[in-house]
């Protein structure tokens, strides 16, 4: 369908069906506004073309703090802030995306060669992803985009996995017939960010926004991870689950996030392993002593954390089945207590004086809020589970120290990467 005639019965609530199902009806006069203007964007660049609608959502991370890249076992949910897309397919073998408030990317696609891009960029991604379906024997070939996202950059709710998956989403759709699994385009998106954008992160973000809803995964085997959908609603027993933004310096942090899995693969290799899930707990312990001379006493308290991490995952996945709130925010402090004091990912040492994160957790815990460090950590946001008669409480303490809008209360939303039109919305596999 061209675009404007999709504008056009978008304005005339033809779209209403699934844009309340993706959204909610509370939110579909903004959501209406939000495509029609991406449209605009899209013809006033590329014309009136035949085009499809993408969305894909952030995620928040549950518990699993810095595990999967070592295999280890996460919880995770999609929340209701995306990154959306108007596409069309072109001959020409090149892909134009144009993210509103940014510039242009333009990459040629007969050329994908991680050294011949530039680091910590969005072309690098798109090189990354194509790259990365030619290696798997996806069709992949050029299209034309405009993009916008409420999912925050730095926020720790996972755009540039978001927009991985957006990458992969639309060649999915445009020359697979839909038809590559999400846990594929999850893939490509993780070697993407791995290899052609320079940032060694795990499975995880990549999963979650592509699949949907709340999710639990092991990647024990990290080429077939084992997943299983949850039904699991904070609302349901008087929560809202709150990401709040301390607005910290997101610049030169990407040591520390190589630090994490660095040193925990250091571990590991000392036990004669790849990663530590294959390493036997007990075995590791009675080794401390050998092994902190080596890799340091950071190292070894890291490695702790994820055996207990993936322990704790698996106490909150059987919480969740029992419809135990009180033990699964008991874990919640568990596991942010772990990331402080042992992953010690709060803050950079690069940056002593600047602890957001740690001042949003005080002020939360003054108020009897359970909460911990959000993602990757060392800047950016806390996850908290707000009493619903704690919201207007804390959202003026937290917003009066970090500022208007750093409360983020979201909800979790059940669809992952789509395709969707006025009458469907249509998943991956």
């Amino acid at each position: 369908m061209k675009a404007s005639r999709i504008k056009d019965r978008i304005h005339s609530g033809k779209f209403d069906k699934t844009l309340t199902l993706l959204y909610g009806k509370e939110r579909l006069a903004e959501q209406r506004q939000r495509y029609i203007h991406l449209i605009d964007n899209f013809t006033s660049l590329y014309g009136d073309l035949e085009v499809s609608l993408f969305s894909v959502p952030g995620r928040s991370e549950i518990s699993g703090n810095h595990t999967d890249h070592n295999h280890g076992k996460v919880l995770a949910a999609s929340v209701d802030i995306d990154i959306i897309a108007v596409a069309a397919k072109t001959k020409e073998p090149v892909i134009r995306i144009k993210s509103e408030g940014y510039r242009e990317d333009v990459v040629d696609i007969r050329a994908l060669d991680p050294a011949h891009v530039r680091k910590n960029s969005s072309s690098a991604i798109i090189a990354g992803i194509c790259d990365g379906f030619r290696k798997k024997g996806y069709a992949y070939g050029g299209f034309l985009a405009c993009t916008t996202s409420d999912v925050l950059s730095g926020s720790g709710l996972s755009s540039s996995a978001a927009f991985e998956v957006m990458c992969g989403n639309i060649l999915s759709h445009l020359y697979n017939d839909g038809q590559i699994p999400l846990m594929e385009i999850a893939k490509v998106g993780k070697y993407a960010e791995n290899v052609f954008f320079g940032k060694p992160c795990g499975l995880l973000d990549q999963a979650a926004c592509a699949h949907g809803g709340f999710l639990y995964m092991d990647f024990e085997n990290n080429d077939s991870p084992v997943k299983e959908k949850l039904t699991f609603n904070p609302a349901e027993y008087g929560y809202l689950l709150c990401i709040v933004n301390t607005g910290g310096n997101h610049a030169d942090l990407t040591d520390d996030y190589a630090s994490v899995p660095k040193e925990m693969k250091a571990c590991a290799s000392l036990m004669g392993k790849t990663v530590l899930r294959e390493v036997d707990e007990a075995d590791f312990v009675t080794r401390i002593s050998y092994l902190r001379g080596i890799v340091g006493d950071r190292a070894i308290l890291r490695a702790l954390h994820f055996f207990k991490e993936n322990e704790r995952v698996e106490k909150q996945r059987r919480a969740i089945k029992e419809k135990d709130i009180n033990t699964f925010l008991s874990l919640v402090s568990e596991s942010g207590n772990s990331s402080f004091r042992f992953l010690q990912n709060v803050y950079t040492n690069k940056n002593v004086e600047e602890q957001g994160l740690s001042l949003a957790l005080a002020v939360s815990e003054r108020l009897g809020v359970v909460c911990r460090v959000h993602g990757g950590g060392f800047a950016g946001t806390i996850q908290s589970y707000v009493p619903n008669d704690k919201k207007d409480e804390y959202k003026k303490a937290l917003e009066g120290v970090f500022g208007a809008s750093a409360c983020m209360f979201l909800k979790v939303r059940p669809y992952g990467a789509v395709r969707f039109d006025e009458e469907n919305i249509y998943e991956g596999v």
